[in-house]
C-alpha cells in the first residue's frame, strides 16, 4: 500500500491539513482505502498539539485534527514513504542533503502538483494569512490529487520491515 508523508517546518499547521486533506480525497475513492497518510516536521518538537488555527480551519472543511500531535521528520519515517511532499523548497533541499538513498521521492507540493517550484509560506510568516495558506492547500490537493497519488504509485517499492534504517 502507497504511504505519502507531508512535511513542514513544525508539524503543526501545514502539514497536518494537508494530510488531514488528502485522507478526505482518499475516503471519496474506495479503490485507495489502504493508503497510509502522515506529517512530520523537519523542526518539530514531539508531541505539540495542532495549531488552533489549523484546528478552526480544518474543522471549516469537514476535517477534525484535534488529535494531532507533531513529530520530527527521521530516517524511518522517509525509508517507509513512498512519496514525501514538502511545503518548502528549503525543507525539500534539506532532507535530499541529510537523506541522499531518498532524496528521489521528496518533491514540493507545488511540484507535485502543478510542476513548478514556489513555497506554501507558514502561517507565522507576517506576510502569511492562514486563512489563505488553508485555502492554497486544500485547492492544490484538490486539483493535484491524481497526480499526488501517481506519483506515490511509481515510487512504491517493497520495503523490508525487519531492517528500517536507525532513527
Amino acid at each position: 500500500m502507497p504511504a505519502i508523508l507531508f512535511v513542514c517546518l513544525a508539524n503543526r499547521y501545514r502539514s497536518p491539513l494537508a494530510a488531514a486533506f488528502f485522507c478526505k480525497c482518499l475516503e471519496q475513492h474506495a479503490d485507495r482505502a489502504d493508503w497510509i497518510v502522515g506529517s512530520a516536521g523537519t523542526w518539530a518538537q514531539p508531541g505539540l498539539p495542532a495549531d488552533s488555527r489549523a484546528v478552526k480551519d480544518a474543522r471549516e472543511k469537514g476535517l477534525d485534527i484535534k488529535s494531532h500531535r507533531s513529530r520530527p521528520i527521521t530516517a524511518n519515517l522517509l525509508f517507509h514513504s513512498n512519496l514525501v511532499i514538502t511545503m518548502e523548497g528549503g525543507q525539500k533541499e534539506a532532507l535530499q542533503v541529510e537523506f541522499p538513498s531518498e532524496s528521489k521521492k521528496i518533491c514540493l507540493l507545488s511540484e507535485a502538483v502543478d510542476g513548478v517550484s514556489y513555497d506554501i509560506p507558514d502561517p507565522n510568516d507576517r506576510d502569511a494569512s492562514h486563512k489563505d495558506i488553508a485555502k492554497e492547500l486544500f485547492e492544490l490537493i484538490l486539483r493535484g490529487y491524481e497526480n499526488i497519488c501517481d506519483l506515490a504509485i511509481r515510487n512504491q517499492r517493497i520495503i523490508d520491515l525487519s531492517s528500517p534504517p536507525s532513527n
